[in-house]
């Protein structure tokens, strides 16, 4: 190669590693967060299913959220104790504890369940639609729930009494939904005066960020698509019995009803593992609908995704802990 060749093609090469040299290093990419499942049960009635949630949890790792109603701490004898805004004493539009003993059973669950990590809260007492509150009906409900959960045991003459039981029901519960995710103004005016820090009787197009205001978080479950026309429906169990059944059982579909059930949860889990990653909410009862399609569908997703390295199926409570922890930090420059 002639000489003017050689020094023309190490001079266009040294310019090269030049540019290279000053070019800008590659930026980091983000790691993405670890996928949230906020997992929750309303109303938290039959023993049955308090057993087979706990059982769900500790197989998988997960935490869940079980929404209380009270009147369910109050038998036939004592009922009596509850008086709603606006009724007469032991009223209740789904009914009390059967017995005493069932009462007593249902006590220890709580406490298992509380000392394995779950989240309490509180889904009122007596399922009374209270969009028409005002504030302080609210708060009678708020403190109807706090002393019957608090005196339970005295209440139905069971003992002894656990200790630590009144420090529990009194401090723990910092949750609430909505009976029929029904609220109104009075409701977030009453919720941090009652204690409250998180609500979750919302409903959103999709999964969200739950905001906080007046120092509440406000969690909403979220419309996923489901079925062969991919419509949106909450992602509540009760919604999909209603979907697909009108809100009655219909037994000889119960698997169909499982597996549709069951790819609507999937799919509304894998837009967001492979997207965002906004925390999903599935919401549930202890009834067993359409012979319980709903919960078979969660047991299949939860044993498929709880134990994902990658996703964290917690409690509202604990994602609370988490965001204002993040918060305080960020506050004092951590």
């Amino acid at each position: 190669m002639p000489r003017s060749f050689r020094v023309l093609a190490f001079s266009l090469a040294w310019v090269g590693s030049v540019a290279t040299a000053l070019a800008d290093p590659p930026k980091p990419v983000a790691a993405k967060p670890k996928q949230i499942v906020l997992i929750s049960f309303d109303s938290a009635r039959e023993i049955s299913q308090w057993e087979r949630s706990r059982a769900l949890a500790k197989r998988t790792g997960a935490h869940f959220t079980y929404f209380l109603s009270c009147v369910f701490l109050l038998s036939p004898q004592t009922r009596a104790e509850y008086v709603a805004p606006g009724k007469g004493a032991g009223k209740a539009k789904i009914g009390f504890a059967a017995s005493g003993q069932e009462v007593a059973d249902r006590l220890q669950q709580i406490r298992l369940a509380a000392a394995e990590g779950h989240d309490i809260g509180s889904h009122a007492c007596g399922h009374f639609d209270g969009k028409g509150w005002s504030k302080a009906d609210w708060l009678a409900e708020f403190s109807a729930f706090r002393r019957i959960l608090e005196n339970a045991y005295a209440i139905n003459g069971i003992s002894p009494e656990p200790r630590g039981w009144r420090d529990f029901a009194r401090d723990a519960v910092i949750g609430f939904r909505a009976p029929y995710l029904s609220t109104d103004k009075a409701l977030y005016e009453a919720l941090p005066e009652a204690g409250f820090q998180y609500d979750a009787s919302g409903v959103s197009n999709g999964p969200a960020l739950p905001p906080t205001k007046n120092g509440t978080t406000r969690f909403a479950l979220p419309q996923i698509p489901e079925g062969p026309k991919s419509k949106r429906v909450v992602a509540m169990d009760y919604n999909l019995y209603v979907r697909h059944s009108g809100g009655f059982e219909r037994p000889s579909m119960a698997g169909a009803f499982a597996d549709r059930a069951y790819r609507a949860f999937r799919a509304a889990f894998d837009a967001q593992y492979n997207g965002k990653r906004l925390p999903l909410e599935l919401g549930f009862h202890f009834t067993q609908m359409n012979m319980g399609a709903y919960w078979n569908a969660l047991e299949r997703f939860a044993d498929e995704v709880c134990v994902m390295q990658q996703v964290e199926c917690i409690s509202f409570r604990d994602y609370v802990a988490r965001q204002r922890s993040d918060e305080k930090r960020v506050a004092v420059g951590g």
